[in-house]
């Protein structure tokens, strides 16, 4: 099924109008994409080639020992899940679960897709906005994820689980975004818009009561951030480069995120230069995993 183009910003439904371990291999096979047809958005310029590619991840792309939980955090047990997954279907309970992607789900969602289409999270947006001491950053050189912060609006995929045990498809997706109390990526029922409508779906926002969101941080500091840091998951530019380039291959041009893949290439190639080398290639590490 061919891909829609490209859309730029976030454009609302209606008529004549659309929405715009380890990493996968990438692109993703259009054959693996359910997308109802939509009207064509206007479509960035396509000549346009991102900056940052996978020879210049694979200059920083690292694994580095898993340093564990934090001291003195408290972690999720089981019965924290289970209030959380209660909570949840005590304000909303569907007939089939939907889950919003705007991030690492796009890439490794980690769980069976019967459909998806792109939406529309309005008063949201993707922002590098959680420290990470783990996963993806170490104590010593911190990382960071996505998650939805505040304002704007923010495009996506929104996803159809097989009909199912419910409660079971929400806690397998707590246990992957959440581990430490109080949680700073907080699942959240929203509206999304979709094309003719609007759908209900799982969502995960940051929190800004959590003790690893660092909200309003400016580009440079996140290219610089995501050009060095790396964790037991692999690095920060992994993570961006898998983002950019699945929301890309989706019909999706975040803006935003396009310009931080120029700036984290920048940083790359500038670290190259600093060491030394020759080339301007930051020296190979030891055990470089194949991704996340």
């Amino acid at each position: 099924m061919p891909l829609p183009r490209p859309a730029r910003g976030c454009q609302p439904a209606g008529p004549g109008r659309s929405l715009a371990g380890h990493d996968p291999p990438l692109p993703p096979c259009a054959a693996d994409l359910v997308v109802p047809p939509m009207s064509a958005p206007a479509a960035p310029d396509r000549s346009a080639r991102m900056d940052l590619t996978e020879d210049l991840v694979a200059r920083v792309e690292r694994l580095e020992p898993d340093p564990g939980p934090m001291p003195g955090v408290v972690q999720f047990a089981d019965a924290d899940y289970a209030q959380t997954i209660a909570d949840l279907m005590a304000q909303y309970r569907p007939e089939r679960l939907h889950v919003f992607a705007y991030g690492s789900l796009l890439w490794k969602p980690e769980f069976e897709i019967e459909s998806q289409t792109r939406a529309v999270a309005h008063g949201w947006h993707r922002a590098f906005c959680l420290r990470l001491t783990r996963w993806r950053g170490t104590r010593e050189q911190p990382g960071l994820m996505m998650a939805l912060d505040r304002g704007g609006c923010c495009n996506g995929v929104l996803y159809r689980l097989p009909a199912g045990d419910i409660e079971a498809q929400i806690d397998r997706l707590l246990r992957r975004e959440m581990s430490s109390k109080p949680p700073a990526n907080m699942p959240r029922w929203l509206d999304v818009e979709i094309d003719g409508g609007s759908q209900r779906a799982l969502a995960f926002t940051a929190n800004p009561k959590g003790n690893n969101y660092c909200g309003k941080l400016t580009h440079e500091d996140v290219a610089r951030i995501l050009a060095r840091a790396a964790g037991h998951w692999g690095s920060g530019a992994s993570y961006l480069y898998r983002t950019v380039a699945h929301l890309d291959a989706l019909g999706i041009r975040d803006r935003n995120l396009w310009r931080l893949q120029q700036m984290v290439a920048a940083e790359i190639r500038a670290l190259g230069e600093k060491q030394g080398s020759e080339d301007g290639v930051v020296p190979p590490v030891a055990n470089q995993p194949p991704g996340r």
